[in-house]
């Protein structure tokens, strides 16, 4: 538990309670012992931020001013968050790259939403990013069938598509998990966006060592097949 001397909203000096100062810089995402500066307290009901904290990081390379963000009761105040967020992108490896572009945007743009707590846009788009990576993968498989893929339901796509069984088991729960995200009624009510991002995660793995295995016998053939 810490006190900090806060100014009032009439401008009175008031002594404040609360439970923990940030840990981790919301600018440069690095563990930190922040700096103190001033506090703000402001009268309102439990779920208002009722204490404003100004933090600055002591990072060399940072140096930013933040706000953490508190609730609770006169007696005592909860850090609820800080302020401002500076958001993070996700880098993908050469190989997702070339296989789906467009996969790593979307990707991105829903990793956006969710750091910034729209965790109800976030899930449909990773559902998205997940659509565009197997159907972009399978296409790089099998060009002449491009047309036929991009005009499938996720599901049937993966059904008929994906001969990896491994990789089949794989991708249609995560099918089933980003279906959940764009309907009205949970079917998977005990998973939730964090099951499906990990889900995704293990299609990359199975894709990245698919394209690396195929590179592999090509830069390596069988003995037997070689001219």
């Amino acid at each position: 538990m810490f006190n900090i001397q806060a100014i009032h909203q009439n401008g009175s000096n008031v002594v404040a309670k609360y439970d923990k100062r940030p840990d981790l810089c919301p600018v440069c995402h690095k563990q930190i012992t922040p700096n103190i500066g001033q506090g703000f307290y402001k009268e309102g009901v439990y779920d208002e931020t009722g204490l404003q904290i100004v933090f600055r990081c002591p990072s060399e390379k940072c140096q930013n001013i933040f706000l953490g963000l508190y609730s609770g009761t006169p007696q005592f105040f909860y850090l609820k968050k800080s302020l401002p967020v500076k958001n993070t992108t996700r880098q993908f490896s050469e190989i997702i790259q070339q296989v789906s572009s467009e996969f790593e945007k979307i990707y991105n743009q829903s990793y956006f939403a969710e750091q910034n707590e729209l965790d109800m846009v976030c899930g449909p788009g990773y559902r998205k990013a997940l659509e565009f990576l197997i159907k972009d993968y399978l296409i790089s498989k099998n060009i002449a069938e491009a047309e036929d893929i991009k005009k499938e339901f996720l599901g049937n796509t993966i059904e008929k598509r994906v001969d990896q069984q491994q990789l089949k088991i794989v991708t249609k729960r995560a099918a089933w998990l980003g279906n959940d995200e764009t309907h009205y009624e949970r079917k998977w009510v005990n998973k939730d966006v964090k099951d499906l991002k990990d889900l995704i995660e293990l299609t990359i793995r199975w894709i990245e060592a698919d394209k690396l295995t195929e590179k592999l016998l090509q830069d390596m053939p069988d003995e037997e097949k070689k001219p």
